[in-house]
């Protein structure tokens, strides 16, 4: 089945504002353009992707995207993660892409054999596979097939919208909870949590583990900084 990922990146100034009161400006920059680089390394390196649609305002990201191969969609509205995966399933179904698995730029440890598997389970269509985050509320990975069974409603309380929005387009609906998407940054506990599995995980997130490991950021001294 033809698969394509879809890869929504904020402008960098603008990008994990929750961490603000947690690191400085500049660190909260560089780790949001290093955590999008790994993302799209494992998305890269999975085979089961055909291609990658990057849809975007940041100039920075379109030159290592368009080196893997990737589309580069320009989000000059600016009007959101849903928005923006729109524009990508847009392009998706203009290329005759038949499902597409949405995902955010914060989750660097992410790992192109989960994604496989993840990928690996096909089942009929329609179908809406659900990823939520670590806490179960939100949505970090959004499997549509086809790309457009239903509209992305992403932000609070998303993954319960999302199942509800299968149900009402009569799709098939299921989660699952690949370990290395369930982890996305967006508090400083979220980053403890990180610097943590980062520590004892050294295959993955090159590019995030450098700007962790040289930051003196308090919110990666302790937990309780968060």
């Amino acid at each position: 089945m033809r698969t394509a990922a879809i890869l929504p990146v904020k402008r960098f100034a603008q990008a994990k504002q929750r961490l603000g009161e947690s690191v400085s400006e500049p660190f909260r920059e560089d780790l949001a353009r290093a955590m999008v680089c790994d993302v799209l390394d494992a998305l890269h390196d999975t085979p089961s992707i055909e291609q990658t649609i990057v849809v975007s305002n940041e100039q920075s990201v379109a030159l290592l995207a368009d080196q893997q191969g990737a589309i580069v969609i320009s989000d000059t509205a600016n009007d959101g993660q849903s928005a923006a995966v729109v524009l990508g399933i847009e392009r998706a179904l203009a290329l005759g892409i038949e499902r597409a698995l949405c995902v955010p730029g914060d989750c660097p440890a992410l790992d192109p054999g989960e994604l496989a598997q993840l990928l690996g389970a096909v089942e009929d269509q329609p179908e809406v596979v659900i990823v939520p985050d670590r806490h179960g509320t939100g949505t970090n990975g959004l499997l549509l097939a086809p790309p457009d069974v239903i509209s992305p409603a992403f932000g609070p309380d998303s993954c319960q919208r999302h199942l509800e929005l299968a149900r009402e387009a009569g799709a098939r609906s299921r989660f699952e909870r690949p370990g290395s998407l369930l982890l996305d940054i967006d508090t400083g506990e979220d980053l403890t949590v990180l610097h943590e599995r980062l520590s004892s995980e050294q295959r993955r997130a090159p590019r995030t583990r450098t700007v962790l490991g040289r930051s003196s950021e308090p919110c990666l001294i302790s937990p309780s900084a968060a």
